[in-house]
């Protein structure tokens, strides 16, 4: 394993999990990369670890360039595992390096997970100089932990930002511009629609504090890099944070005979004969992360469930719990489903639809058994009229 250079003196050195499926219920068909990097001037400086079991690659890679008990500092951006689970392991072979970590929230959560190391707390506005090259701290709260920083160093016009912009998303090419544009975009959408929605405050706050940066490069913590689309990516956390929606449509299911189901089609043609673009989930099918990721920019959003036991299917439980926890805003919803004789699911999943914080934009709408060609005619014409 050898570190790989970045540019003269700063070199990638984190590891890629190519077989990571699954992150806190997000689904990550495409893998992921845990990012670390090695600066070499005067004094030495690790930005960021890696997940615990990868600790190994790291130390292979940082010393393919140097003997790592040169280091001087490693520089800890984000308390979360999958960032610092290597500290305590680098830690031993770094005896003389500085750890540096955010002031209250980044210390105390180091100590918590890893005991007493040699901690050197910073805030906003502090730096250090590690000869030709300066690194300055920006703390970035609640994008996505209290204890977030992000780390500038002026010299090269690098921003080291940590979880910020990036992707769970595994390539042997560390680069925007060595990957495909579109599938980038779309998994850096995906981490900020299941990871970053409920902050857009907080992102828009760091937005400010990043936008006087002279940028060249953004070095993320997890996927691919940018150097020749950071406008687009600022753009896109732009829109992303501000919840500026589309007039498209998510239609998202669950059903037992087809029922249901055949109504989420009538729905779903309803939307295209208005004018809406629209895609249809069946929630049996596609990860709640996947329609998560639809949903973030898109104003309108139908929900439908059969009625079971009394209730909703437990799948549209489970997301409209999932879609509580991100706090989407700007989303007109209506809820519709199939019954046998309670018939007390559309109901249920128009008051979670509610609770989430959608606006509702139409009544609900149930149907009794199996809705003949009539009645979803009329339900097709019926959200064809919704604006």
């Amino acid at each position: 394993m050898k570190a790989i250079e970045i540019r003269n003196g700063i070199y990638w050195v984190g590891s890629i999990d190519w077989s990571m499926r699954t992150f806190h219920g997000y689904a990550t068909s495409r893998g992921s990369s845990y990012n670390a990097y090695l600066i070499i001037d005067d004094k030495i400086a690790l930005i960021d670890t890696v997940k615990e079991p990868f600790k190994e690659e790291l130390l292979e890679r940082v010393s393919s360039v140097v003997d790592p008990a040169k280091i001087d500092y490693i520089i800890s951006s984000h308390v979360e595992a999958d960032h610092s689970g290597a500290i305590p392991f680098m830690a031993a072979h770094c005896p003389h390096a500085k750890i540096i970590t955010s002031q209250p929230q980044g210390l105390k959560g180091l100590t918590a997970y890893y005991g007493d190391l040699p901690y050197q707390p910073v805030k906003a506005g502090d730096s250090i100089s590690l000869g030709s090259r300066t690194l300055q701290f920006v703390p970035i709260p609640m994008l996505h932990w209290p204890d977030s920083m992000v780390t500038y160093c002026p010299e090269e016009k690098i921003l080291f930002s940590n979880d910020a912009f990036g992707q769970h998303l595994a390539s042997v090419n560390r680069f925007d511009d060595e990957n495909d544009l579109p599938l980038i975009m779309y998994e850096a959408k995906k981490y900020y629609a299941n990871i970053l929605m409920l902050y857009g405050a907080q992102a828009q706050k760091a937005m400010k504090a990043l936008g006087s940066l002279d940028i060249d490069m953004i070095l993320t913590g997890h996927g691919i890099s940018w150097r020749s689309n950071i406008k687009d990516i600022f753009a896109a956390y732009q829109k992303w944070s501000t919840f500026d929606v589309d007039d498209h449509a998510v239609v998202v299911f669950d059903s037992m005979w087809h029922s249901t189901e055949k109504m989420a089609v009538a729905v779903t043609e309803g939307f295209r004969q208005g004018g809406i673009p629209a895609v249809m989930h069946d929630i049996k099918a596609t990860p709640l992360s996947d329609i998560v990721t639809d949903i973030l920019t898109s104003k309108y959003l139908a929900c439908g469930s059969p009625t079971i036991n009394n209730q909703m299917m437990p799948t549209i439980a489970s997301f409209l719990c999932y879609l509580k926890g991100l706090s989407p805003k700007n989303h007109r919803a209506f809820a519709f489903g199939s019954y046998g004789w309670g018939g007390q699911s559309a109901k249920l999943v128009e008051d979670g639809l509610k609770d989430a914080g959608c606006e509702i934009c139409h009544e609900l709408i149930r149907i009794q058994n199996i809705p003949s060609k009539a009645q979803l005619k009329a339900l097709t014409e019926e959200v064809a009229k919704i604006k």
